[in-house]
């Protein structure tokens, strides 16, 4: 497969346009809008957010409005919902589209125990006819024309029998006209524990060439990304943890797709601290100055892995309690440029961030 077809055949979800065959996933407690407008300043094409329980949304409360807007820097943007009622998840779905995400995407991927217990998630992968019962429940609901797109696992463990309820959701997902179907190359059993199967994430793609496959799992590097996109034939890579506190990414990997043998230079320190700057400041107009301080503390351990004194920078993040505390940092550690360092690539999984929400 050429690169120049992969890039046109990555261009569309539905009806919408795309630059860039790389997307920023979502992630519990980090994939805010913050991170996502971080990201698309520094080339990210599409992002997703975090999964939004459908009980949350239909029960409304205060700041619901807030944590589910988007502005017209981030866009396009999948609102991404999970639940275990269709006609629940339904009317979550036209809340999410009527707040002007472009994408609804269908979280049936969840891998975490308390999700599957709540029949959430990755256990749809083992109750078909609740995930077909969703998948029909929320295209129904759905105005013509909006893209649809669901999350699957590759299975949920691997047996045969489970291998069968894979091909039958895929399936009822083409029945549903789903624009796309994000697929992450280990099983729900699997939880994140072990290695990612790219050589199922081929064949899928194999199974299905006329259906538009998004492939995820154990990408933390721009070569990772470039490396998926190349060996499985999917049409878009999700990033999720190789992206937490590395917005460059995005450009990184699209400058290999063009050109394998280009020599990517980490960030520097000057583009650091304008990434930390921003990330901080769009944190606090979207949570205020207290929440943004809780929330960036592990924003900023990640950021510090690029920075040459990585272990004492890090120690000054854990510190931070408000934006004085995080101007600080900036101050005493980003003041002067200078060449970043890149991490070892394995130190983006030293947290273990899901794509699931807090169980409610």
């Amino acid at each position: 497969m050429t690169v120049s077809h992969i890039i046109s055949a990555s261009m569309r979800i539905g009806n919408i346009q795309l630059s860039s065959p790389f997307c920023q996933a979502g992630l519990a407690g980090y994939s805010d809008r913050a991170m996502r407008v971080v990201a698309r300043r520094r080339g990210c094409a599409y992002a997703v957010t975090e999964a939004l329980l459908d009980v949350i949304l239909l029960n409304g409360g205060q700041g619901l409005k807030k944590s589910i807007d988007v502005n017209d820097e981030d866009h396009p943007v999948a609102g991404q919902l999970i639940g275990s009622e269709p006609e629940q998840m339904a009317r979550a779905a036209v809340i999410l589209a009527d707040a002007g995400y472009d994408v609804i995407d269908l979280n049936f991927a969840c891998p975490v125990k308390k999700i599957k217990n709540k029949a959430r998630g990755g256990h749809m992968l083992a109750d078909v006819p609740r995930a077909v019962g969703i998948l029909r429940a929320v295209r129904d609901a759905l105005p013509a024309g909006k893209p649809l797109t669901v999350s699957l696992r590759r299975a949920f463990d691997d047996s045969a029998e489970a291998a069968d309820r894979f091909e039958e959701i895929m399936q009822a997902a083409c029945e549903a006209e789903c624009a796309a179907v994000r697929v992450h190359g280990r099983t729900v059993q699997q939880n994140y524990q072990g290695r990612s199967d790219s050589d199922a994430l081929a064949e899928i793609k194999r199974r299905y060439p006329n259906v538009t496959i998004f492939g995820s799992g154990d990408v933390f590097t721009a070569q990772d990304a470039v490396r998926l996109l190349r060996e499985t034939g999917v049409e878009m890579v999700w990033i999720a943890r190789g992206a937490i506190g590395n917005p460059w990414i995005f450009q990184h990997a699209q400058t290999l797709l063009r050109d394998p043998a280009a020599v990517i230079a980490p960030p520097s320190i000057a583009e650091q601290r304008e990434a930390l700057r921003e990330h901080f400041a769009l944190a606090m107009e979207i949570h205020g100055e207290e929440l943004a301080g809780r929330r960036m503390r592990k924003m900023g351990i990640k950021y510090s892995r690029f920075h040459p004194q990585r272990e004492v920078v890090k120690k000054a993040f854990i510190s931070v309690r408000s934006l004085r505390d995080w101007s600080g940092v900036l101050e005493r550690w980003y003041a002067e440029n200078g060449l970043g360092e890149w991490p070892d690539p394995l130190a983006a999984d030293e947290v273990n961030p899901t794509e699931c929400p807090t169980p409610a």
